[in-house]
């Protein structure tokens, strides 16, 4: 829930780098809640059963749009990428196979064009504290 909740702090950052852990488990928290969100929306009568949306749910995917994008940008920031990338996500189906491949690769090591390795402490055994600020060490 730690990551989850980093990324809602950083809600408008698209500077930096996200490493893999921190994208997988904001997106896994996201959907959860999403879900949860949608059984709360079927339960109260608040879903269109149309389009498959509901009230709730619709407000929650508004709130959590630029933590998304956010984290998004990072992630192939990590993967030495520039944030223009997630536009390939709009081309239907093989947007979004390419667009998750990026974010399923490995993170450059090192530092890149955006930022130092969020996972340096762990790669090159480097003091807990030389991350980049803000990014959990763990």
């Amino acid at each position: 829930m730690q990551w989850y909740v980093d990324v809602l702090k950083k809600y408008v950052v698209f500077s930096g780098r996200a490493r893999r852990k921190e994208f997988w488990m904001f997106t896994l928290f996201s959907a959860i809640i999403s879900i949860v969100l949608n059984v709360i929306d079927r339960a109260i009568g608040t879903d269109n059963a149309s389009t498959g949306t509901g009230l709730i749910g619709g407000i929650y995917s508004l709130l959590v749009l630029l933590p998304t994008l956010g984290v998004t940008v990072r992630r192939l920031h990590d993967t030495d990428r520039s944030g223009f990338w997630i536009f390939i996500g709009l081309i239907p189906i093989i947007g979004w196979i390419v667009l998750l491949i990026f974010t399923i690769q490995e993170g450059t090591s090192g530092q890149n064009s955006h930022g130092p390795d969020p996972k340096g402490s762990e790669r090159f055994g480097t003091a807990a504290g030389s991350a980049e600020p803000g990014y959990p060490t763990v």
